[in-house]
């Protein structure tokens, strides 16, 4: 690969995410990115979601502190429907506080995590 202004080449390794209740948010995560939760790492610290080859791993933080403000950083997922993806979020303990917002041909819907981390589901048409 060529690399560009003299950077250092950078391969994508996963997205972590920092939670409170490790347990609760792998189960989640694992359930709507349909993966599986690996065994937990450094005494519970970490806890990877893998099994998509589509998806970078998913990695999870246990910290102490509970999410405070808006997520500076979000992840977006192209769903086929949205109503049926906003059903089994909630479902499996998440929730969508209402709203739905388009741009061009998209739709989408912020939805949260059982911490309140914001992600979008969309789709086009």
């Amino acid at each position: 690969r060529k690399r560009r202004l003299g950077m250092p080449q950078l391969r994508f390794a996963f997205v972590t995410l920092d939670c409170v209740d490790i347990d609760r948010v792998a189960a989640f995560w694992a359930a709507v990115l349909e993966g599986s939760a690996g065994e937990p790492m450094d005494d519970g610290r970490f806890v990877f979601i893998r099994d998509r080859d589509d998806l970078p791993t998913f990695c999870l933080q246990r910290v102490s502190e509970p999410k405070a403000t808006k997520n500076r950083m979000h992840l977006d997922f192209e769903v086929d429907d949205l109503d049926a993806t906003t059903a089994r979020i909630v479902e499996l303990g998440g929730s969508w506080p209402g709203g739905e917002q388009t741009l061009e041909e998209y739709r989408w819907r912020t939805v949260l995590d059982p911490e309140g981390n914001e992600f979008d589901i969309t789709t086009v048409g």
